[in-house]
């Protein structure tokens, strides 16, 4: 226990408010990443020292209040906003933005699922629709001209080029704000052969980022109409559909932005530069007390 307590309290002070402002760096490092969700940061006390506790009133006192010091400050929790970010046009048909709630759902090449927001997808070279690193994107497949995809009820890796009708030729993609992938022949007809489903989840701010745009931690999530497995939820019924059961639409050609608001960030950034600031002078006050005590036998 130091002399004075005041050296810890501004030390825990500078430990928090430095948390806050690498919160605060992250976000505006981040206002240009696609599908970005920033984050705040709030701060609660630490335990405080009880000189004399409280005491309810007896027939001849008053009640007695409690005297208590605090010791500090600490980071009471880090949550991200799922606010939505502004649509932007790219012109590219696989890019793909959310206008409303919900994620996409990617797998690795291990099969572990991730969820984002960053629809920037592409097509492999074996017709897979993959992110940039090169997961693989989830949803219903396996549609041809004689069964769309409609009537399927597999859920799995989007793929293109599956069920091409003999002797004809895939001359483009195209897919529509519900998520359905359309392919398009060179006779001039077309068929729903992939629907690209969306994940809502009870409590996104259980997510865990992970990097790249992607979150993990789906099952803390709580993920609705999920069921055993699968993140995804019953696509029976349509309840992973774009534009159903509350999620959002699927907008071909755009990519969502990130959501930091400048302005709000660089207000928050000096607030606690000021906070921080108060802090380090806490810790300087304290030093010169703890200079007097040591000096007054010299005195």
């Amino acid at each position: 226990m130091p002399l004075i307590s005041t050296l810890t309290t501004g030390v825990s002070a500078l430990r928090s408010f430095s948390k806050g402002l690498e919160v605060i760096g992250n976000n505006i490092a981040n206002v240009n990443t696609t599908g970005f969700k920033s984050s705040s940061v709030s701060f609660a006390d630490t335990f405080s020292d009880t000189l004399r506790a409280s005491a309810p009133s007896t027939g001849t006192t008053s009640d007695q209040s409690a005297v208590q010091v605090g010791t500090g400050v600490q980071v009471a929790s880090i949550k991200a906003s799922f606010t939505q970010g502004a649509l932007t046009s790219t012109g590219n048909t696989t890019d793909l933005g959310i206008s409303g709630n919900g994620f996409f759902i990617v797998k690795d090449g291990s099969g572990n699922q991730f969820a984002t927001r960053d629809g920037e997808f592409r097509i492999d070279d074996k017709g897979y629709i993959v992110t940039s690193d090169g997961y693989k994107v989830q949803g219903l497949t396996g549609g041809s001209q004689a069964t769309p995809v409609t009537d399927a009820s597999t859920v799995g890796n989007l793929q293109i080029g599956q069920n091409i009708p003999t002797g004809l030729q895939l001359q483009s993609v195209s897919i529509d704000t519900g998520g359905n992938v359309l392919e398009s022949y060179s006779d001039g007809t077309t068929a729903a052969t992939n629907r690209v489903l969306l994940q809502n989840f009870s409590d996104p701010s259980a997510l865990m980022k992970q990097g790249s745009s992607l979150y993990t931690g789906l099952q803390a999530a709580g993920p609705i109409s999920g069921s055993s497995g699968l993140v995804l939820g019953d696509v029976t019924n349509g309840s992973n559909d774009p534009g159903k059961n509350g999620l959002g639409l699927v907008q071909s050609g755009t990519l969502e932005q990130s959501n930091v608001d400048l302005a709000q960030q660089f207000s928050d950034l000096i607030t606690i530069q000021r906070s921080f600031q108060a802090g380090s002078r806490l810790i300087t006050v304290s030093d010169t007390v703890l200079e007097d005590i040591v000096n007054l036998k010299q005195r």
